[in-house]
């Protein structure tokens, strides 16, 4: 079913917001001082490709006791200064192609993980795009680790 959907997501826009995470990858790879975005757009460009199977999932749950206050905050400034530069216009194109996917009944569910890719474009950087199981294995983890 996942393949199904990855490649419904594809015809149905998924092509257009995979080569925006593209353009702004390189664009970041270009100008210097956006250089250590690039591993967040590439990760997010992947997600936007293939978007059934995987989920984005933040460093800090993934692994977390490799968390320190300075990445925390290095993290922030990298996401503010996406924003200014890339975030705004990848949300937007997913909203644009989640409204444009959800007019018809098969595109709905795609349309909704392009409003996921929404609010992840905002914000992307501590981010990795790993599979559903680990993402879940993960969680349960951290869930067992803060209640014992």
């Amino acid at each position: 079913m996942r393949t199904v959907l990855n490649i419904l997501n594809f015809v149905l826009g998924g092509f257009f917001t995979t080569l925006s995470w593209l353009f702004a990858t390189l664009i970041s790879i270009v100008l210097i001082f956006t250089l250590p975005l690039t591993r967040s757009c590439w990760e997010i460009t992947k997600f936007s490709l293939l978007p059934y199977g995987n989920e984005a999932i933040h460093v800090n749950e993934l692994r977390p006791d490799q968390s320190n206050a300075l990445m925390n905050t290095g993290g922030t400034l990298l996401n503010i200064l996406w924003f200014i530069f890339f975030g705004w216009w990848l949300c937007i194109s997913h909203i644009t192609v989640g409204i444009a996917q959800c007019i018809s009944i098969i595109g709905i569910p795609v349309g909704i993980a392009n409003f996921k890719l929404a609010a992840i474009a905002l914000w992307p950087v501590g981010r990795r795009v790993v599979s559903t199981e680990e993402a879940r294995a993960a969680r349960e983890a951290n869930a067992r680790r803060r209640f014992q």
